[in-house]
């Protein structure tokens, strides 16, 4: 079993950036594709982005593109996300996630199901 702790949430205004981390207790880490995902009060949880093991490809929702920002540094087995120009639809709290690689040839990674590692979330709050 992976553990993973995020890191990094926290009060911010509109307009704001945060940088939230992930990091994975296992060196298996390069071999699982990560995403983060998000559940707002209320709502149910939302696929925010996702990247592949290499790093060089990446996925988003729509409501994040250009806004945020998802990498990885395999040598540390970490994630992060890179939050930018926040608004207050971004409050949530933000989970990351470990899965198979092949989701993303799949097109799964959008799913929470298929993804088998979860940490227990960092929460992030935007005032307007």
């Amino acid at each position: 079993q992976v553990q993973l702790e995020e890191s990094g949430g926290g009060v911010t205004q509109a307009g704001g950036s945060l940088r939230l981390s992930c990091v994975a207790s296992k060196r298996t880490f390069p071999h699982y594709i990560v995403a983060w995902f998000r559940q707002a009060p209320g709502r149910e949880p939302e696929f925010t982005a996702a990247l592949a093991p290499s790093g060089d490809r990446t996925y988003y929702a729509d409501s994040v593109k250009d806004r945020f920002t998802i990498s990885r540094d395999n040598t540390k087995n970490t994630a992060y996300l890179d939050l930018s120009s926040l608004i207050s639809d971004d409050t949530a709290i933000y989970y990351c996630a470990l899965g198979d690689p092949r989701l993303e040839g799949s097109g799964n990674y959008r799913y929470r199901s298929a993804y088998e590692h979860w940490g227990q979330g960092t929460q992030v709050t935007v005032s307007s």
